[in-house]
């Protein structure tokens, strides 16, 4: 990892996997309309960043640190988040497509999630403790041995959870999506 820091600046409609994005720590920068797809961004550190309407579908992550970072309307297909370096690990999400994406044993307290599509993304030991699913789409999304205390998913839909494997201690659900819990059971609810 290079010592450079940039700060505070703005990249616009800049496509990485025709350029060579920097190796650096970036602060407070905005990315807008930016495409990095199956870019390494490994060992790169962005703190208190934004991510507008851009694309890092299958990017690598091997020890990328994310802290305090916001992604909107970005394409975040088959994302290793697992492999981020989790020091101070912190990020929220809007309307963005994480389909295939995994958060595998991580520790995402207090995370916000809304108008996000999770479809067979992989939530394995993962903490969600406090997590807000607002308006998400869980399709074949994998929850096994999570942790789901106080999880609001009031509003979330298309996900199956099963209560056995996984502690959902006043996790917050809606009588609409309560059959996500029933699923295991094969059982017909009209």
């Amino acid at each position: 990892m290079s010592d450079e820091l940039i700060e505070s600046e703005i990249f616009k409609g800049e496509n990485f996997t025709e350029k060579e994005f920097r190796k650096a720590e970036y602060e407070n920068c905005s990315f807008i309309n930016c495409v990095f797809s199956s870019v390494d961004l490994s060992e790169i550190i962005f703190s208190e960043c934004e991510f507008e309407s851009c694309d890092l579908s299958l990017a690598r992550l091997h020890a990328t640190a994310f802290r305090d970072v916001k992604f909107t309307n970005c394409k975040l297909l088959g994302l290793h988040f697992d492999v981020c370096n989790n020091f101070l690990l912190s990020f929220g999400f809007k309307n963005c497509g994480l389909d295939f994406s995994s958060f595998y044993r991580l520790k995402l307290k207090n995370i916000q999630f809304e108008d996000c599509k999770f479809r067979e993304a992989e939530f394995i030991e993962t903490d969600l403790t406090n997590a807000v699913f607002k308006n998400c789409d869980l399709t074949k999304a994998v929850f096994e041995s999570a942790i789901l205390e106080n999880t609001d998913l009031r509003t979330a839909f298309n996900f199956s959870i099963n209560p056995e494997n996984n502690q959902i201690n006043k996790a917050k659900f809606s009588a609409q999506n309560i059959v996500g819990l029933l699923d295991k059971y094969d059982i017909t609810i009209e």
